[in-house]
């Protein structure tokens, strides 16, 4: 088996796009890419890509699928083998092993870092809205620093008291183990010295992808020269802080919607920019950006605008980071603000359309930049003007794209004043010296890479479903953790439930669990999870091992799909399905729970004709006491339906 760490660098770094445009010429459409279908002949483009999903769908043939899945598909490759394929487009060493309990633990591990993380941010925000040295000092700062609640709220900022041990004290008491505690860098152990390590700090919560808090960053308060400004959470198994910008979670949908990344340097950058309005902005948190930082951004656009503060005097120091972004093929701008200027307050002052119309005047491309940049120390000094020219010419040397390459490589020839053919002459240079730098690289690594053991698995393929059960499965695996609203049968209070608590607690308790094994596969995954307010249904489930529940989960959440003709009328006014949930949720489970009866009353009227042929009238008083039953079971649910009842 391939462990389960790799299988997660794979899929992280496997962007949907850029493994299908291999195969398919894709077009953007909106927030999504479209293209004609590799697997079935059609003129008329009906395979959508959604990069923000991760997932591609054709409404034309049906096909469905993550990344693994459409490799599986276009290569016909089992998952093992379409892993294999995805690691080696992306330099992923694989090694194959059996799972050990050390690695069935590790998994365990990581799930309960994430759960303590959790833990600590809903910690941290509710002492800051709630507790007075909460509101004192970190709401305060926030207000001073002119942030809105809904922002605030949006980033789920908090505040970590001030003390020794105020946290730790708290998450032991509600039963957190000290060594999660430790590792996920919230507590700092010593021996049998313990501290808060944010303590008296306001909180920034990092997101990984799917908006699951994975670290913090904490900005102290307090004037102390001796006391780091900022202080991140260290590296642990959930966070590695080189494979992280902070905002990605928040991002993500504007940064494919416009097509278009700004890069920040810090947390309240992010928020200030936000807050006017531009949401397609992430931070580096003021460590040097690096290559799997750049793929990350790189799956939901690949135009970026680094921002720098307009008195940054570590840009130079900098631009090394940027030809990575190069590397990776991406389009690259610089844009520096006014002397004084910070992405922060230029925001807070400005405005989202002022700020807009100051990026797009000003906003130059990288290499133009830092010709400029470094020319005004190269005057009537050619040692130094030779030396600029070589280090331009790397950057263009690692561009990807020949036509990129050459539209700049004119472009470095009028600003420099140097020949075409020369500036030709030095890229050709730095490009073989990159092949012969990866080539000796390549060989090094296979002469220590052990062979890898080959695995081959079945995929099961699902037996029939109904109607019913599949628009259970889709609102159960959509809006899982959305909540529901009722009111009390003896009052006007309502009470809250999540979607899954309710769609789960409803069939199990009326024993109705389909038999299709996929369906209870699906169904019993989630209510082991109910207890888990984190747990993202959408990735789990595209992401499944199992490629058969991996594409049934893409069906289901392919937005095609989910445009169900049942809720609207022609020429009518149309909600939207998350608006009327509370409507929606039990005639769903009611419709469900109603084709369940039917089914059954159907089999009940079949083993009558049995028992009555057999001669067995004791078994048709049995059989037919069970009918009565269900007939009015039928009666109940066919008129909450048909008058949308919600008891």
């Amino acid at each position: 088996m391939i462990d389960h760490a790799t299988i997660e660098r794979i899929l992280d770094a496997a962007e949907i796009s850029d493994v299908v445009s291999e195969f398919v010429t894709l077009r953007k459409r909106g927030v999504n890419m479209l293209g004609l279908c590799p697997f079935h002949n059609e003129k008329t483009p009906s395979f959508t890509v959604s990069p923000a999903k991760g997932i591609f769908k054709c409404f034309g043939c049906g096909k469905g699928g993550n990344s693994v899945n459409f490799i599986m598909e276009h290569e016909s490759l089992s998952y093992p083998e379409a892993l294999k394929w995805l690691a080696k487009k992306y330099s992923i060493e694989v090694a194959e092993e059996e799972e050990t309990e050390e690695q069935k633990q590790l998994k365990d591990e990581r799930e309960s870092l994430m759960i303590v993380s959790g833990f600590a941010q809903k910690f941290f925000s509710r002492f800051l809205w709630e507790e007075n040295e909460g509101r004192t000092i970190g709401l305060s700062y926030f207000r001073e620093r002119s942030f809105r609640d809904e922002t605030m709220k949006k980033f789920e900022v908090g505040y970590a008291p001030d003390g020794k041990t105020p946290f730790t004290d708290a998450a032991l008491k509600q039963g957190y183990k000290i060594d999660f505690l430790e590792k996920t860098g919230l507590t700092i152990k010593r021996e049998d010295w313990l501290r808060d390590r944010f303590a008296g700090r306001v909180i920034f919560p990092i997101h990984n992808l799917a908006g699951r808090v994975i670290a913090f960053g904490g900005r102290i308060l307090k004037d102390d020269k001796k006391t780091a400004k900022y202080l991140n959470s260290p590296e642990s198994e959930i966070y590695h802080k080189s494979k992280v910008v902070y905002g990605i979670y928040q991002a993500k949908r504007e940064m494919t919607r416009t097509d278009k990344a700004y890069l920040v340097e810090g947390y309240t950058d992010v928020l200030s920019m936000h807050q006017a309005g531009i949401e397609n902005v992430v931070a580096s948190s003021g460590t040097a950006l690096t290559a799997e930082q750049i793929r990350l951004v790189r799956r939901f656009t690949p135009n970026i605008t680094i921002i720098y503060d307009g008195d940054a005097a570590g840009i130079k120091a900098s631009l090394r980071g940027i030809d990575l972004v190069l590397e990776e093929g991406m389009n690259v701008k610089v844009l520096l603000l006014p002397d004084g200027e910070d992405p922060d307050s230029f925001a807070k002052k400005m405005g989202a359309s002022a700020f807009l119309e100051y990026i797009k005047e000003h906003e130059t491309d990288f290499i133009r930049f830092k010709t400029q940049l470094l020319m005004k120390d190269t005057e009537n000094d050619p040692i130094a003007r030779a030396r600029l020219i070589s280090d331009v010419i790397r950057s263009v040397a690692v561009i990807p794209d020949s036509i990129t390459r050459s539209v700049y490589i004119k472009d470095c020839s009028n600003l420099l004043g140097v020949d075409e053919e020369v500036l030709y002459n030095e890229v050709r240079k730095q490009k073989q010296k990159q092949n012969d730098d990866f080539q000796k690289r390549e060989t090094r690594e296979q002469q220590s890479r052990p062979a890898p053991k080959v695995a081959i698995t079945a995929t099961p393929v699902p037996s029939g479903f109904e109607t019913e059960e599949l628009e259970f499965l889709r609102f159960l695996l959509k809006h899982a953790n959305a909540l529901i609203y009722f009111k009390e049968k003896d009052s006007d209070e309502k009470v809250a439930v999540s979607v899954k608590d309710f769609m789960v607690a409803e069939i199990e308790e009326d024993e109705l669990v389909s038999e299709n094994p996929l369906f209870q596969k699906i169904f019993y995954e989630m209510a082991d999870n109910i207890e888990n307010e984190a747990f993202d249904s959408w990735k789990y489930f595209i992401y499944h091992p199992n490629g058969e529940v991996s594409k049934l989960a893409t069906d289901l959440l392919s937005d095609k799909y989910i445009e169900s003709k049942r809720w609207t009328k022609a020429g009518a006014f149309t909600e939207k399905e998350e608006d009327i949930l509370d409507l929606l949720i039990p005639r769903i489970v009611n419709e469900y729970k109603l084709s369940k009866v039917k089914a059954m009353l159907s089999g009940i009227e079949k083993a009558i004709d049995e028992a009555n042929a057999a001669g067995d009238f004791e078994r048709v008083i049995e059989e037919q006491s069970l009918y009565m039953n269900l007939k009015r079971v039928e009666k109940s649910l066919s008129s909450q339906l048909g008058n949308r009842i919600i008891n």
